[in-house]
């Protein structure tokens, strides 16, 4: 592999990341948002909408994995351990 190669594909990563995680969380939590109020009957609608709280309630479950995981790996190396994804759910291992 060339060194541009290995530069590109850094790249990506770096950008695939900053998208998911520092736009994407914050829209998903904005997602949330505007599905709770129009659930609640606040939207322009202005009709009650159980499906809107149920869709609101996961989007907040989302983000609140997301930053509980973040949290986890952030303590974890601090603590000498790493965050696993070689299973299906996240294991904390020994370094």
């Amino acid at each position: 592999m060339t060194l541009l190669t290995l530069f590109f594909n850094a790249i990506r990563q770096v950008l695939l990341a900053g998208l998911v995680l520092g736009a994407g969380l914050p829209a998903l939590f904005a997602v949330g948002m505007r599905t709770l109020a129009s659930g609640n009957g606040e939207g322009p609608g202005g009709g009650h909408h159980p499906l809107g709280v149920a869709a609101s309630y996961v989007c907040f479950a989302f983000v609140f994995l997301f930053i509980a995981l973040g949290i986890t790996v952030i303590l974890g190396s601090g603590f000498g351990f790493a965050v696993s994804f070689e299973h299906i759910y996240p294991t904390i291992v020994d370094k």
